[in-house]
């Protein structure tokens, strides 16, 4: 992996991948619904959606899809609470097209009010499917609880509200705000041309430099409760879904490694005991996982579950007792070796594709200074030690910080 900067400040990263002919071609940018207004939240997701509906070098959707197509390109985008990622991947011989592209899609989209106003349809039918799908929206209203009074709690894609009302003024002001050098890293992974630093500094390496400050109110601190709130949907279901929210940390915390193996081991995988206690012994639900999600300033460590509505108090119990275990005991040794050798397993496979490669260098370099190589971040997993994941277990798992979500009649 190569990190260069190109002559704007803009961070890129040039990470070849052996035996492919492949390229994907990644940017990214720190904008998304925590850095929005009230009146214009979903807006960071709105731009996603507008940045295929046309720029001046081809003019309407359907030409950037023809254009794309005939590539045989795989492209899309993601918008997330801190970041904005747009990405085409493709035969390596038309890397120069793909980042001619995204740097006309970024900085050169056209944003015609009829397309604004169509896709605004697209966008609250989008935001329908997300809460009529409980085991995502269940995640959605935990993180809306667990982070009120600060827009990390936000919904991504906005409400119907909002994107009925903003306005494309509003819009354009908002993207110009934040889509800035200073803001955005690149990766180029896969089989990467000799020419790719100069291609990419005649394109986004010619945008005026800039020092843009986040614009965000940071999250304090996680308020204690007597009783844990539930953030509720009364709907009429099969299953009870379930949320169990407690604090994590952020992504350049120390203690970072060591929840990413307490997560991993307690509900990340079908050995892990989450899994093992409630799924196969119990019978009690299909799906049920534990993951941390972590932000520039904090972090949320979620477990997650759809159950049988009539033993709900007896899946709740087995939860407990797996965590009061954790707590009490540490994990043994045993589970510790197989964790870390899931996670070393699942990196190694993950970064054997270009565009899961190109993520894991462009979103880190958003928020952290120094990105570890992957290689680098399994030897820090391989270091974390038992009595870490107990003492975060300790601090974590705290009743009074717990927060909850619920699905179902």
């Amino acid at each position: 992996m190569k990190e260069i900067k190109l002559k704007n400040g803009i961070r890129a990263f040039l990470a070849p991948v052996e035996g492919t002919a492949a390229t994907t071609v990644l940017v990214m940018t720190k904008v998304g619904s925590r850095y929005e207004t009230t009146e214009l939240n979903g807006a960071s997701h709105f731009i996603e959606h507008m940045m295929f509906k046309g720029t001046n070098k081809l003019p309407t959707p359907s030409e950037i899809s023809r254009a794309l197509d005939a590539i045989g390109a795989d492209f899309n985008a993601y918008t997330s609470k801190e970041y904005t990622g747009y990405y085409i991947k493709a035969d390596s011989i038309h890397q120069k097209f793909a980042i001619d592209t995204l740097y006309d899609m970024t900085f050169d989209s056209l944003y015609p009010v009829e397309e604004m106003d169509r896709e605004r349809r697209v966008i609250i039918e989008e935001i329908n499917m997300y809460e009529d799908t409980p085991v995502r929206h269940i995640d959605d209203l935990l993180e809306s609880v667990m982070f009120e009074g600060n827009t990390l709690g936000w919904e991504i894609a906005g409400s119907a509200d909002t994107m009925k009302t903003m306005g494309r003024e509003e819009v354009m002001k908002f993207r110009d705000n934040h889509y800035r050098p200073s803001r955005m890293t690149i990766a180029v992974a896969g089989k990467v041309d000799d020419s790719v630093e100069a291609w990419l500094n005649d394109t986004f390496g010619n945008v005026a430099g800039d020092d843009a400050s986040d614009g965000y109110e940071k999250f304090e601190s996680f308020k204690e409760y007597d009783v844990p709130p539930v953030r509720m949907q009364k709907k009429v279901t099969e299953q009870v879904h379930l949320g169990l929210g407690f604090p994590g940390v952020s992504y350049d915390d120390d203690r970072a490694p060591a929840m990413s193996v307490l997560a991993t081991l307690l509900g990340g995988s079908m050995s892990s005991r989450l899994f093992m206690s409630v799924r196969e012994k119990g019978g009690l639900a299909y799906r049920i996982n534990a993951r941390h999600s972590a932000y520039e300033d904090t972090g949320i460590l979620a477990i997650l579950a759809g159950l049988d509505k009539s033993r709900l108090s007896e899946a709740m119990d087995r939860i407990f007792i797996e965590i009061d275990d954790i707590v009490a005991n540490g994990p043994t040794d045993e589970e510790m070796q197989r964790t870390k050798q899931f996670i070393r397993g699942h990196i190694l496979l993950a970064i054997e594709d270009s565009a899961s490669r190109a993520e894991w260098y462009a979103q880190k370099a958003l928020f952290l200074d120094k990105v570890k190589t992957p290689e680098e971040r399994i030897a820090i997993i391989e270091a974390v030690t038992s009595e870490q994941v107990q003492s975060l277990a300790k601090e974590i798992f705290n009743k009074k910080k717990m927060t909850m979500s619920y699905i179902g009649p």
